[in-house]
């Protein structure tokens, strides 16, 4: 995985510190891979060009939230802006985290913040100071169209849990309005705790509810795999609607074909742009099709051109510049060709950064984006459809 090395060569007042706040370790971590591959892939771009603020160098300072421990997760980002010094925070992972960061750590030290991967609608209405932005769409529209994938294939009434948490309770709701709204019959919702051993209880209330598929908000590598688990072990459910929290390869390698029918949606689209890092990624070693690989990549890219397009790299200057790189008009700018908008931002002129999302932010500093439908066909996610 990419990282930036400081070089005894290059004096440290020449470097810009970016603090990667993810869940590197928790129910999130195979996720996380991707996300720091991805947001590390634009840095190194940026950095090598030589174009950055008149060649500083940048560094990717990392700093673990564990995704759920909110006082851990503030803790590391005060360490990463008072000892560290960082100019601004891609991150975090997760909703919860998300929130107590910026509200105990961004807004108290003013330095922007730019989730790619926290999704929860809370998040839109929260007091920011013009400090948050995030490339991952909120869960309101992930609801509406997991809502309308369910109507389009015929499913009439399903059995929904969620993680208890504000990214779970915020997706579930959003989830239950869209397919109710459609005519579809939420039979009954169960919160479930991470960190069990066992979810038979919550899968066996569930089961008496019935419905024609479980949907499962929660993660990957925590309690949304075991409730799976549970609902297989007792053959509850065979098929199984999963949000963007549990789309991943972890939990194709677990479980293989039995999950084969199973419908996943993740944020994703099929541009020019998106199809330009999947190639750059390949040339890297990298899968530019894993969950937020994309988010993350642009996520840095904006930050850094906003400090390029601001000629600094003080959060309570260049916040005014994201929208600014983000939006038209300008020249339209993607993967591969940060060098280039950093010597248009340099000479004066305008960008448009589309980038691998599409990415348009939209008030309030956030994502409209775009969706992948897949489908888990002999053991592997298959996408078959864009929304």
């Amino acid at each position: 995985m990419f990282a930036v090395f400081l070089s005894a060569a290059v004096p440290i007042q020449d470097y810009c510190k970016i603090g990667m706040l993810q869940g590197f370790t928790g129910p999130t971590e195979s996720l996380v891979i991707p996300i720091v591959s991805g947001g590390e892939l634009a840095i190194e771009e940026i950095s090598d060009s030589g174009l950055f603020l008149g060649g500083k160098k940048i560094l990717s300072v990392r700093g673990d939230t564990t995704c759920i421990d909110t006082a851990a997760a503030t803790a590391t980002a005060d360490r990463l802006i008072t000892l560290e010094g960082v100019a601004g925070i891609i991150g975090t992972t997760c909703s919860g985290a998300t929130t107590a960061v910026l509200n105990n750590v961004v807004r108290p030290h003013g330095v922007v913040m730019i989730s790619p991967s926290a999704t929860s609608p809370a998040l839109s209405l929260l007091e920011d100071d013009g400090l948050f932005f995030r490339t991952a769409p909120s869960d309101a529209r992930q609801g509406e169209i997991i809502g309308d994938i369910l109507f389009a294939k015929g499913i009439k009434s399903a059995a929904l849990t969620y993680t208890n948490n504000d990214y779970g309770k915020g997706l579930a709701e959003a989830i239950r309005a869209s397919f109710e709204k459609n005519g579809g019959k939420i039979t009954v919702v169960v919160a479930h705790e991470d960190g069990k051993a066992d979810y038979t209880a919550e899968v066996a209330t569930m089961a008496s509810a019935g419905g024609d598929i479980l949907i499962v908000v929660g993660y990957l590598d925590q309690g949304g795999k075991r409730v799976i688990q549970a609902a297989m072990d007792t053959g509850a459910f065979e098929k199984f609607m999963l949000p963007d929290g549990m789309v991943g390869d972890s939990l194709t390698n677990t479980f293989g074909k039995t999950m084969d029918g199973s419908i996943g949606i993740v944020q994703g689209n099929d541009s020019l742009g998106s199809k330009m890092l999947v190639e750059l990624a390949k040339r890297k070693g990298f899968n530019g099709n894993d969950p937020y690989f994309r988010e993350a990549y642009d996520a840095c890219a904006i930050m850094l051109l906003a400090m390029q397009s601001a000629g600094t790299t003080d959060s309570n200057v260049y916040k005014y510049h994201i929208n600014k790189v983000a939006n038209s008009p300008g020249e339209k700018i993607y993967p591969g060709e940060l060098a280039k908008a950093l010597k248009i931002l340099a000479d004066g002129a305008e960008i448009d950064y589309v980038g691998s999302t599409a990415v348009e932010l939209i008030a309030p500093g956030e994502s409209f984006g775009s969706f992948s439908e897949k489908i888990i066909i002999n053991g592997t996610w298959n996408t078959v459809s864009y929304h």
